[in-house]
């Protein structure tokens, strides 16, 4: 599940964002516990206790003293907006940079999102 790419703690965090925004974890669902989770996965609890502290400051997740974590209610579409933003700014800005440095028509980028993306007619 972990790689070397980012620190295990975001990777954590990552999965569960995954995890809600698929819908595998809805509003209100309870998480595993941070001592579950690093069971689980043989790492550290206090990797486990950063990644969720992080949701929790992200307000993904809430802490219900003495009972567990659980997904907030509005978390999906939360993260949605968020990798929206992400997916505009990263991605999108600088393909459209590129393909007006090469002068690829818009008529052109659409034709092309629409063979990726078939099906969709917005």
């Amino acid at each position: 599940m972990f790689d070397d790419r980012s620190p295990i703690y975001r990777q954590i965090a990552d999965q569960i964002k995954d995890d809600v925004l698929r819908g595998v974890l809805a509003a209100d669902d309870q998480v595993m516990s941070t001592n579950q989770y690093a069971a689980y996965y043989r790492i550290n609890p206090a990797t486990a206790a950063k990644a969720f502290q992080q949701l929790v400051d992200e307000g993904v997740i809430y802490k219900r003293r003495g009972v567990g974590m659980f997904v907030h209610a509005g978390a999906q579409e939360q993260i949605r907006r968020t990798r929206r933003e992400r997916f505009f700014a990263e991605v999108l800005e600088p393909m459209a940079a590129e393909a007006r440095a090469l002068g690829v028509p818009v008529a052109d980028i659409v034709a092309r999102l629409h063979q990726l993306i078939p099906g969709d007619s917005r």
